[in-house]
């Protein structure tokens, strides 16, 4: 007579039988197997299920209740199994999937950096300089938005517009260079790739030249340092040119209309003006010249209506004088 499952687990329990525990998982193995083969739908994974399901047998023989039917409890743990070994299998396959894309994406941001590198000094001599000031604090500094935008004086959500229009100028930059990308993989790129480590010793030795203020600099060093001075002089100095035509140009331009106004000052007659809101020609320049260097086009024809105002009303008056 076949001996019953619950005896052969209670003597494998109690005595630790091999053989009980033998003759058990020849009768179940196929059931086992079976189970995890429905739910799995993969032969070695549905063997290492049924290893697991037996393991599992094993470690709870003594606790089972003597009318537990073998066969159903069998059946069920292997369903448990089979879900756990799917949601294991899920998981592995995300991380491999996730651990591929970005394989990818750092594959093409060194593709992107082998292009762009060569290209980015010149790309950030473009950026005025609060754009390039906050990705140099982004990028090369991995500063957060808080940090950039306390940096500037401004909020968080200021310095992340900031970074994206500056990003944006750059990706247009070495489009015209014939590199496309997304801002977010050049991002991804320069932040990467853009800080090289120091050698340990370096800054030690910065430091020393630097405190004797290039007193024991080399003589290349040295001739490094004047260069650099000069175009940092002349860069400056360009600034200040430019600023300086400007002025003139505005105050020249200012001159000739108050000679003008002088010289025809019947032809712009003070009510026109005045009825505009301004003092005089010179305060409507003005007006017309900030509004022009602010883009604001309907403050900028406000302001040179009085004087279409003024030649109307001259014209108006001659033509009169005319016909009397």
């Amino acid at each position: 007579m076949m001996t019953d499952d619950m005896t052969l687990l209670r003597e494998y329990a109690r005595c630790y039988s091999e053989e009980a525990f033998a003759t058990l998982v020849s009768r179940h193995v196929n059931l086992a197997y079976s189970v995890a083969l429905l739910e799995v739908r993969d032969p070695h994974l549905a063997e290492e299920i049924t290893q697991a399901v037996f393991i599992i047998l094993a470690r709870k023989a003594g606790s089972l209740n003597e009318k537990t039917i073998l066969s159903g409890w069998l059946c069920r743990t292997a369903r448990y199994v089979s879900a756990n070994a799917l949601t294991v299998q899920r998981r592995r396959q995300q991380r491999e999937q996730e651990a591929y894309m970005q394989s990818v994406l750092n594959e093409s941001e060194s593709d992107v950096w082998t292009q762009i590198g060569p290209l980015l000094s010149g790309a950030m001599k473009q950026l005025g300089q609060k754009d390039h000031d906050a990705l140099v604090l982004r990028f090369f500094e991995n500063k957060s938005f808080q940090e950039i935008g306390a940096a500037f004086g401004a909020s968080e959500n200021a310095a992340k517009k900031r970074v994206a229009y500056a990003l944006e100028k750059l990706r247009k930059y070495f489009s015209r260079h014939g590199v496309t990308s997304t801002t977010a993989t050049l991002a991804g790129a320069i932040s990467a790739n853009s800080i090289q480590a120091a050698p340990v010793s370096l800054a030690k030795a910065v430091t020393a030249v630097a405190v004797a203020k290039g007193a024991t600099a080399s003589t290349s060093t040295l001739t490094l340092i004047k260069g650099a001075l000069k175009i940092m002089a002349w860069t400056k100095a360009k600034t200040v040119v430019g600023v300086c035509i400007v002025i003139a140009l505005a105050v020249g331009t200012t001159t000739v209309i108050i000679k003008h106004q002088a010289t025809t000052r019947t032809e712009f007659p003070k009510a026109s003006w005045a009825s505009a809101g301004y003092a005089n020609p010179v305060s409507a320049f003005e007006t017309g010249l900030w509004a022009a260097s602010q883009g604001d086009g309907k403050r900028l024809m406000a302001s040179c209506s009085p004087r279409m105002q003024g030649r109307h009303t001259s014209e108006s008056g001659q033509a009169n004088g005319s016909a009397r």
